[in-house]
């Protein structure tokens, strides 16, 4: 599986809004300036964000967006696929599509390894404990 900068940029977003988890919207233009980040890139990731709900948008002169849940509720898993979709490495052990050579396939039994280890590195891994990393780096 090979990230993207969307779902890279959404991460750092989704971390932006975390340490600043006061109940009090943060703009886009704000995250952009902090993030060093495109406003108009952001907003398309925000559209995704918002859509599935992991964000909520409060319009207004002092609007903007928060999280509608704690950080340590998300998964860095859960914004992954939002923005990325599946995060199977080979499209045989994702579910989505069988294939008629996968009970002889010697190569399926590795792949499905590495799916299973990155499904347990995202989806154990919350924004809290980004957070608490980004808190020991300081």
């Amino acid at each position: 599986m090979k990230i993207s900068t969307k779902g890279r940029y959404a991460l750092r977003l989704m971390l932006e809004l975390a340490s600043d988890n006061t109940g009090h919207p943060k703009s886009i233009k704000d995250i952009s300036q902090n993030q060093g980040i495109s406003e108009k890139y952001l907003e398309q990731i925000i559209s995704m964000l918002n859509k599935a709900g992991l964000v909520k948008s409060i319009r207004g002169a002092q609007g903007g967006y928060v999280l509608t849940m704690k950080p340590e509720e998300y998964t860095v898993g859960m914004i992954f696929r939002v923005t990325e979709g599946d995060l199977a490495p080979v499209k045989c052990v994702s579910g989505d599509e069988s294939c008629d050579r996968k009970a002889n396939c010697i190569p399926a039994l590795l792949y499905e390894k590495i799916n299973d280890a990155v499904k347990d590195v995202v989806d154990t891994t919350t924004l809290e404990d980004l957070l608490s990393w980004q808190a020991e780096r300081k």
